[in-house]
């Protein structure tokens, strides 16, 4: 059995990285993200989201600037 090491972390480890700091995320809310064109992380050959630093760190600036500026979503995709 051989043990790759990935580099990129799925849709439910990215939660539990920020949810610490941002206890309203969810796993929907990301997908919500996803649906709403503000991230678009890769895909598996599975169809399964991949996440790298650049995607959570992504996720982390649009959920500051909805809980710090109160920013809407479309104000946010457009930066």
């Amino acid at each position: 059995m051989t043990s790759e090491k990935r580099e990129y972390i799925t849709v439910g480890e990215v939660v539990e990285k920020l949810k610490e700091e941002f206890d309203d995320i969810s796993i929907s809310k990301i997908r919500f993200y996803n649906k709403e064109g503000l991230i678009t992380p890769e895909r598996t050959e599975g169809g399964y989201r991949k996440f790298y630093p650049k995607d959570v760190e992504r996720i982390r600036t649009i959920l500051k600037l909805q809980k710090e500026n109160y920013l809407p979503l479309k104000v946010i995709k457009s930066k």
